[in-house]
């Protein structure tokens, strides 16, 4: 090969490896790296896409509760644990029909495009269940807030967050281990 020709392609493949670089680092910022589900950001985006697409979407806050006790008696491998549990099974409900994310903490999201009252109780029923942990049984619970899209003047996601906040804490006030949709 040409010297010159090597000369000028040299730059070009530095800043093909850079792009490369750099697009995995904005992928990997945009991922959790304990769930590996979607971080605010990578999560708000995509939710917002899911939403202009289907106007009948839900948005759904879940809060894992008991969570500190569960961390301060088993440790923080068993909360990373626990936490990684909820992220699988809230990734699995949503399947190709929406998106979740973690907000941070044992706080969890997602967007679903259409949710059934059946659809609710599955998602409740899989954060309820018990996760096996080093020859122990680790209870879950979760209290999950939903805001179908429907229920608002218009359809913005900081509306339906705020509204899915709300009814997540109206959850907790009842006793836990349950959902409430906003109204």
């Amino acid at each position: 090969m040409d010297l010159q020709i090597a000369a000028s392609i040299a730059p070009l493949l530095g800043w093909v490896v850079h792009g490369s670089v750099l697009a995995r680092r904005l992928a990997c910022a945009r991922r959790d790296p304990l769930t590996g589900l979607y971080t605010r950001a990578g999560w708000t985006a995509r939710a917002e896409h899911l939403i202009r697409r289907h106007p009948n979407a839900a948005v759904l806050l879940v809060d894992l509760d008991r969570f500190k006790p569960l961390n301060d008696t088993h440790g923080h491998a068993a909360g990373d644990a626990a936490l990684v549990a909820t992220a699988d099974r809230l990734r699995a409900w949503c399947g190709h029909n929406g998106t979740a994310g973690r907000l941070g903490g044992d706080e969890f999201v997602a967007v679903i495009r259409d949710l059934t009252a059946a659809d609710l109780d599955a998602l409740t029923a899989a954060l309820h269940r018990p996760l096996p942990y080093d020859d122990i049984s680790l209870p879950l619970a979760a209290s999950v807030g939903v805001c179908p899209l429907a229920d608002l003047p218009v359809p913005a996601l900081t509306d339906a967050l705020a509204a899915a906040d709300a009814a997540m804490y109206a959850a907790k006030g009842r006793g836990r281990r349950g959902s409430h949709a906003s109204r």
